[in-house]
């Protein structure tokens, strides 16, 4: 099947969107599609308000259209709600071209932190742009069940994956600092509230792994915690494993791919039981999930880290695009052009 996938999330951006992203299109390939991913690096970009490591395309309408045209898709996927999603989303509209979309980010949350925007606005921006795909695409059940709340329909379920061969078990004593070893990674920007795991008045060291624009105002503030800045790949690994207890004090992500890479380390998880950690960790089994997050970081180490690896080998990417797949809306004409026929309003698995 020839896939269009649009994103205004792409590389170089190190956040859990790229990499479903990246992840899904190998799979994508691997299965025998033929994929046109249109990216912000293909275009004149700005950046993002408050966000310069987001790159926002200018002007990209009529260059996306002409894409789309010369590719003519059989199925089109828009990944996110920014420029190139939306030039894409006229496009379909236009030529009435059936389309999926997927709901990554708390957008509205996100807006709230930075600026005094009531979140029912940027709700109904939301409905307005989901709400003419014929499949809106969700990770969990619980962001299923806020969103329905909120007036959307026709959602489905594409869950995530994580690379057990790169995230997995390995050496305890490779970074330095007094035990226990808390560890956070990922973005470091004020709607990961990473304050609340800053504050904790616990033993041990604490170690935050990634960068982002509150990086500077958090080392300054909290000279006892270890700023690592991004690591990556196998760096990224070796750095997870060696934690005794991965905290993950964000209140406002959707999933949290970073709670699986953890996982896969072996690493137990402490949250708070909110949308993302409330589906992803099994509470007592690959983590602990409590409003006091003090509470989350004392239970967490102390369970079974061969158990918390085995619930990550769960999650594989290729089940998980098998599921994306399935939940695409093909144009009537698909299956003359494709490999593989998928069905045109068959249900997402679980």
């Amino acid at each position: 099947m020839r896939i269009a996938l649009v994103t205004d999330a792409w590389l170089p951006q190190t956040n859990g969107v790229v990499t479903t992203l990246t992840r899904t299109l190998e799979c994508l390939r691997a299965m025998g599609h033929e994929i046109e991913h249109i990216v912000p690096q293909e275009f004149s970009t700005i950046p993002c308000p408050t966000y310069p490591e987001i790159r926002l395309a200018l002007m990209a309408g009529s260059q996306v259209a002409r894409r789309l045209d010369r590719f003519a898709p059989d199925a089109v996927h828009l990944a996110t709600e920014g420029p190139l999603g939306m030039a894409a989303r006229s496009w379909c509209v236009r030529n009435r071209m059936p389309f999926t979309t997927s709901y990554h980010t708390q957008f509205p949350q996100y807006v709230r932190a930075r600026f005094p925007i009531p979140l029912s606005w940027s709700y109904a921006m939301l409905r307005w742009f989901h709400g003419a795909a014929a499949r809106v695409m969700v990770a969990t059940e619980h962001v299923q069940r806020d969103l329905e709340q909120h007036g959307f329909a026709r959602l489905a379920r594409w869950s995530r994956g994580v690379d057990t061969k790169l995230f997995h078990p390995g050496d305890r004593a490779n970074l330095p600092g007094s035990r226990p070893i808390l560890m956070y990674a990922g973005r470091i920007a004020v709607e990961k509230n990473l304050e609340a795991f800053l504050e904790l008045k616990t033993e041990g060291t604490k170690y935050v792994v990634g960068g982002g624009p509150a990086t500077a105002a958090l080392r300054e503030k909290y000279g006892d915690a270890v700023f690592t800045g991004y690591r990556f790949g196998a760096d990224l690994a070796r750095h997870l494993a060696a934690a005794d207890v991965f905290v993950f004090p964000s209140r406002t992500d959707t999933f949290g791919l970073v709670l699986l890479e953890a996982m896969a380390c072996g690493v137990p998880v402490a949250a708070y039981p909110v949308v993302g950690p409330i589906d992803v960790v099994r509470q007592g089994v690959t983590g602990w999930l409590d409003d006091d997050l003090a509470v989350a970081v004392k239970h967490a180490p102390t369970l079974d880290r061969q158990e918390v690896r085995r619930h990550a080998e769960e999650f594989t990417w290729e089940k998980a695009t098998r599921q994306f797949v399935t939940n695409l809306e093909p144009r009537a004409t698909a299956a003359v052009h494709s490999p593989t026929a998928v069905p045109a309003r068959s249900e997402p698995g679980n």
